[in-house]
């Protein structure tokens, strides 16, 4: 064994020995890959309710993960839909870490519903934590934390019909946000994912209308922000462990990667919901050696992000420059697409790892090893089931 008298207290650990743990573990490690759970799936919910972010259950990528982590070598990997029985069913298969691969169930906030669960049931998890899920998840709140930490944002503001019918030229939040600007603008859910229900409208007298559409569909708060005229791009980061090329590395910064302008096509203001149109190689360029010093202003900028909100897993961070180059956050998407690459489909995430020497499931491995990395140096009294594991 790696270690024979391992004291929780006082157990000093190494990055180095970090490859010989997982050889232990490959064989020990029992691990569930959670996918969204089906509130209308009879025993799934006691009551079922509403859903303001749009429902997917992501079981498809969640087997492809599950797979991805058999091919590496971990022989109990177990696939589990998120919804009541989740405890139980982690109880019974005795999980020893759960990889998160759901936006939630139903209810408001749902994308950080199972990482508080986790959290309450002493369950170490691939994934973010409930407070950064939400902020993450909710584009408002995110937005706000990037002001403060001055990061630019698209100007913006929110609204709900709760707060009555959308005036723009009576009230001071609009001309706060946007002063003498009239438009284009573009309404989203506050809380959504793959551009559905996302609203361009060309004039100020378009927004009443538009924010009422965004409420029907999601009974939740819309965002209006001021559109940017300029080319889209989205950049990937994660923590600050990789497997590449066959070995381990732990990085000063967190590791940036998959930085891609999205090609709009002639009648794309925004881009297009993968749920309407399938991601494929054509539908992102990699940025390449022509403009280096825009492609490192988004890694620059993607390790800002994951630094000032003390991220610990991998997101996606939406960018679009205004008329005059300058690059706009739009938002951060904290749970990715993690589709495995097949022929003339994939996902943004995994669509630059070729550059970086690693596969998917080079990604998928340097994804579950910083997290025991994490784990083992900072918190290692709450994971004693799996420094057992070791002994």
């Amino acid at each position: 064994m790696i270690a024979t008298s391992i004291n929780m207290n006082s157990w000093d650990y190494e990055f180095s020995l970090l490859p010989e743990y997982l050889e232990v573990l490959f064989a020990k490690l029992r691990i569930a890959v959670v996918f969204g759970g089906d509130c209308d799936r009879p025993g799934s919910v006691l009551y079922k309710t509403h859903n303001p972010r749009s429902w997917k259950s992501y079981k498809t990528v969640a087997r492809e993960i599950a797979q991805a982590l058999a091919e590496i070598g971990f022989k109990h990997v177990f696939v589990i839909p998120d919804d009541m029985n989740l405890p139980e069913q982690l109880k019974q298969k005795n999980i020893h870490l759960v990889w998160l691969n759901t936006g939630g169930v139903q209810g408001y906030n749902p994308v950080c519903h199972t990482p508080a669960l986790l959290e309450m049931l002493g369950m170490p998890y691939v994934g973010h934590n409930p407070l950064n899920s939400s902020t993450l998840d909710n584009k408002h709140a995110f937005k706000r934390e990037l002001q403060s930490v001055g990061i630019q944002t698209a100007p913006f503001m929110t609204w709900h019909p709760s707060q009555g019918i959308l005036q723009p030229h009576l009230h001071d939040r609009f001309a706060i946000a946007f002063g003498e600007y009239q438009g284009p603008f573009v309404v989203k859910p506050v809380s959504g994912r793959a551009s559905l229900h996302v609203h361009f409208a060309d004039k100020i007298e378009g927004l009443s209308e538009a924010v009422s559409e965004v409420h029907r569909a999601t009974h939740n708060t819309a965002l209006i922000e001021k559109y940017l005229p300029g080319r889209e791009f989205c950049v990937a980061v994660c923590g600050y462990v990789t497997y590449a090329k066959g070995g381990f590395s732990k990085n000063p910064k967190p590791f940036a990667f998959s930085t891609i302008e999205r090609v709009l096509e002639s009648d794309e203001r925004i881009f297009t919901s993968m749920d309407k149109k399938a991601i494929t190689a054509d539908r992102g360029r990699l940025m390449d050696a022509e403009e280096p010093e825009l492609k490192q202003e988004l890694i620059e900028l993607a390790r800002k992000i994951y630094w000032e909100f003390s991220l610990n897993s991998l997101v996606r961070i939406d960018v679009r420059s205004g008329a005059d180059g300058s690059l706009y956050v739009l938002e951060a998407n904290p749970k990715p697409d993690l589709k495995h690459p097949a022929e003339n489909v994939t996902s943004l995430v995994a669509l630059g790892l070729a550059e970086y020497g690693m596969s998917y499931n080079d990604l998928i491995l340097s994804l579950l090893a910083d997290r025991l990395d994490y784990l083992l140096t900072q918190h290692i009294g709450i994971i004693p089931h799996i420094v057992d594991l070791l002994r």
